[in-house]
């Protein structure tokens, strides 16, 4: 089996990464997640599951990408976009999962 059929439909994590690996934003985005679990506890925001959560966490990836693309530089934006985005994929999938649950 070639190399290139063995890693077809896999994750390509390695492509992630450009030349340097101390700014990717992988890297900060799990930066950004251990001064939250500092400040707030580990897994903290694991907690949010309601409509009212998904929708906050909506509205700042929002205002953080608007932040990063207009280059502040007060805070990670980028970073922040990632951690709202997946939070909102967190809660999303709760809440079907919650649906499902009740039929």
């Amino acid at each position: 089996v070639s190399q290139s059929r063995y890693r077809e439909d896999k994750p390509r994590y390695d492509l992630l990464f450009g030349v340097s690996q101390k700014d990717t934003l992988l890297k900060r985005w799990a930066e950004l997640m251990g001064r939250g679990a500092k400040k707030y506890s580990e897994r903290n925001w694991e907690k949010a599951g309601t409509q009212e959560e998904y929708n906050r966490f909506k509205e700042s990836a929002f205002r953080h990408f608007v932040q990063a693309m207009s280059g502040e530089t007060d805070e990670d934006h980028f970073a922040a976009v990632c951690f709202n985005l997946n939070g909102m994929l967190y809660v999303q999938e709760k809440l079907k999962n919650d649906v499902k649950a009740r039929i």
